[in-house]
């Protein structure tokens, strides 16, 4: 599970505090007294995006660094690349500071790169979200860069993922942890290019100091909750999960599960875009409040 939350612009590298609690970071438990190691290294393979500074133009003519902007972007990038990491790789895959990684990697890491013809960079995703109505440079919220991404996911035909976006539910608090790690995309980097031999430098996409900490109580109840299901198996365990989840103490369930989209419903069917199809412009925009409502993007 990963979270997209508005901007804390708080800057935390403290260890991690020696607790009996768990931790669990991506549905993975760990102790801190036994397997620190395996938590630091855990946080450090997600793939971590932060804002970046003179890259390529956007559109030609647009900014060409994204500091003040672009976190809610970065955010976005970072769900949907840990979707692709276990979609490609696997959960149990790690990254380690100068091994050589699997052509995969690369793949997914390429989808990301500041450039224009990178699946989910920031060109695409700004770009694409004027059909949002956001002009390039303007701030989005979750509801916005999640409706852009599932738009995106059409034209990545190697990664074939089919995006759902469940609106209008609620997160139980109360079921939450009070701690919340992150990684915060408010640092500003260099854009990365490929060297010479085409290799691209990776070590700034990986977080290599302790993560950021927040209490739950922080949390911006404007989140976008993302959860990648392989197989459909796992989507028919996850809804058996769900379902478990709502018969506790009697909780408000996080999801409604229903067979069909109810009559109510009028989203426009993005699922069937192809890469032969025209751009944003030809769908109507359908979601207009990014502060008042929050929704749950779901891989």
């Amino acid at each position: 599970m990963a979270t997209l939350t508005y901007d804390t612009l708080r800057f935390e590298y403290e260890d991690f505090p020696e607790t009996k609690e768990p931790v669990w970071i991506l549905g993975r438990k760990y102790s801190v007294f036994t397997e620190k190691e395996e938590i630091l290294l855990d946080v450090t393979s997600r793939l971590w995006f932060t804002y970046r500074k003179n890259f390529p133009a956007i559109g030609g003519t647009g900014p060409t660094s994204d500091t003040g902007w672009g976190c809610m972007l970065r955010c976005g990038q970072m769900i949907f690349a840990q979707a692709l990491v276990c979609r490609h790789l696997g959960r149990d895959w790690r990254w380690i500071k100068g091994k050589r990684q699997v052509d995969n990697y690369f793949s997914v890491l390429n989808a990301f790169v500041d450039r224009k013809d990178s699946y989910y960079s920031i060109h695409q995703i700004a770009q694409m979200g004027v059909g949002e109505g956001k002009s390039i440079g303007q701030w989005y919220g979750p509801n916005t860069v999640a409706q852009v991404l599932k738009k995106l996911a059409t034209f990545d035909t190697w990664s074939s993922l089919a995006v759902h976006i469940a609106m209008d539910n609620t997160v139980v608090m109360e079921e939450i942890r009070e701690e919340l790690i992150y990684l915060d995309p408010h640092t500003t980097q260099p854009a990365v290019e490929h060297n010479d031999s085409g290799c691209l430098p990776d070590e700034s996409f990986h977080c290599q100091h302790p993560p950021c900490r927040m209490s739950i109580a922080e949390l911006d109840p404007s989140i976008a909750v993302g959860f990648f299901c392989n197989t459909e198996e796992d989507f028919n365990d996850w809804c058996q999960q769900i379902k478990k989840l709502s018969l506790v103490r009697a909780a408000l369930p996080m999801f409604e599960l229903v067979e069909r989209q109810p009559s109510h419903f009028s989203n426009p069917d993005v699922l069937n875009l192809t890469p032969d199809s025209s751009d944003a412009d030809r769908l109507e925009r359908f979601f207009d409040s990014e502060d008042e409502d929050f929704e749950i993007l779901s891989l």
